[in-house]
């Protein structure tokens, strides 16, 4: 008897992976308007961020964040951690005008701007004058290692090196003065803090733009992935144009491609090579896209070389993309534009009006008052002055809403530059003059040799019941 095959029932259990591996981009070097901008924006970035630190401003750094101190200096003005109100409000500013772009002329900060993406081309650079541009570094990569291949790969990490290190240094300079910390590191002096720092920062440099790049953008910056809502139809992107450049396909240089079904695009893959993000312009709109504007040079210079019209692939937007007309004065574009405009109004206002002189004023938190030798009624009060200039000054304490009220102690006081001073004061009156047992008070600062530099605090008086 023969026995009946029995069907193997067991599931099939597809494995599929949700990781990427990263190919590694090789991008091309090339030439352009758009390339030279973004130089000139790059470089404009580099000297402020290396050389703002090497400011000097009234005999002492300009810019300093004394985080020990919780101090902050900038250009004279002295910021307590009570003025991080001021930082919230330049941070909305700033969100605003990044908004105001985006809605305008899409990812120009990412392209032009973004510090990662400044250093990135910086990193780039270095790789480029060392191993070659993208053909040489391809072929040399598939080569087995060799001295020549050796010494090229050093030459590249050592400036990816030298260019980590100043960054730290330039960025740890404006929290430890930048003229005491270079001795310090030549002599290696450094304390724990600072150290730990530098060297944290050159590795987070030299990480993220020798090696992550383009990953920092796609994956970890969240401006990738929310930019696109700030899109309209209205808003200038880099884009290819579909209907101009396909068919594509190779044509001889004075062939009558049109006559063979082709459009402009030739299909060399420059804009493709140029890319640092390694995408394809001609996919449409990606949110991997950066708006560097490299892709436009390319096209723009094979354009030029086959004689054709240049502009395939450009700055447009997708309404004149479509033949209709293009609305970059927008509701929603004024909208940002007037708000942007009144915060940064108002905020210039309170910079402009801002007191370097703060004062608060404690009641004496023991008894409810007390009654001096002479019979009056007496309340102490803990007069906190903070001096947020950069000088040394000299102030005067008066009262005021207390009629036949006498200030005891000392109602001139200095402060040193940076200081909060805990001054204790004393407020006696008559209880004769006393006509209700709780009045408002204030206590009043001013710069004795600046009137108009004065702050003040209110108090209470406290005297018996009747």
């Amino acid at each position: 008897m023969s026995q009946i095959p029995v069907k193997d029932v067991t599931p099939q259990v597809e494995v599929v992976s949700l990781y990427a591996e990263r190919e590694h981009i090789y991008v091309k070097f090339y030439k352009g308007i758009f390339k030279n901008l973004r130089i000139i924006s790059s470089a404009v970035m580099l000297l402020a961020f290396y050389g703002a630190s090497w400011l000097q401003y009234d005999g002492r750094q300009a810019i300093h964040f004394d985080l020990p101190g919780r101090q902050f200096h900038v250009f004279g003005q002295t910021f307590w951690p009570q003025d991080f109100m001021l930082l919230s409000w330049l941070l909305i500013i700033l969100a605003f005008t990044l908004f105001f772009v985006t809605v305008f002329a899409g990812r120009l900060w990412c392209g032009y701007s973004c510090p990662q993406f400044v250093w990135t081309w910086f990193f780039m650079w270095a790789e480029r004058i060392t191993e070659g541009d993208r053909n040489a570094r391809m072929k040399r990569d598939k080569q087995p290692m060799s001295p020549n291949k050796f010494l090229r790969k050093f030459a590249k990490h050592s400036i990816w090196v030298l260019i980590a290190v100043t960054t730290s240094i330039a960025f740890m300079g404006y929290f430890t003065p930048i003229r005491e910390l270079i001795p310090n590191i030549l002599v290696l002096d450094l304390g724990p803090w600072e150290s730990w720092w530098l060297a944290f920062f050159a590795v987070a440099t030299y990480g993220n733009a020798g090696w992550l790049r383009e990953q920092v953008c796609i994956y970890m910056c969240p401006y990738a992935r929310f930019q696109s809502v700030m899109f309209d139809q209205d808003t200038l992107i880099i884009s290819y144009d579909e209907k101009r450049g396909e068919s594509r396909g190779k044509r001889k240089r004075d062939a009558d491609y049109k006559a063979e079904g082709l459009g402009d695009c030739i299909d060399c893959g420059h804009c493709v090579h140029v890319c640092p993000v390694g995408i394809d312009i001609r996919d449409g709109l990606q949110y991997e896209c950066v708006a560097c504007g490299a892709c436009v040079d390319a096209c723009d210079d094979i354009m030029e070389r086959m004689g054709y019209e240049k502009g395939l692939v450009r700055y447009t937007t997708e309404h004149e993309l479509e033949g209709k007309k293009t609305h970059l004065v927008r509701p929603r574009l004024i909208g940002y534009l007037v708000a942007l405009m009144a915060m940064m109004t108002a905020f210039s206002y309170v910079l402009i009006t801002r007191t370097p002189l703060e004062v608060d004023t404690i009641r004496g938190r023991g008894a409810l008052y007390t009654v001096a030798n002479d019979g009056d009624i007496r309340n102490t009060y803990s007069v906190k002055i903070a001096n947020k200039s950069q000088k040394d000054g000299l102030y005067r304490i008066e009262l005021e809403g207390l009629e036949y009220a006498e200030l005891v102690g000392d109602t001139q006081v200095r402060v040193q530059a940076g200081e909060l001073l805990d001054h204790t004061l004393y407020v006696e009156v008559d209880p004769r003059a006393l006509e209700k047992p709780n009045y408002a008070i204030e206590f009043e600062v001013t710069a004795v040799d600046d009137e108009n530099i004065r702050a003040s605090s209110e108090s209470r008086f406290i005297g018996p019941t009747n």
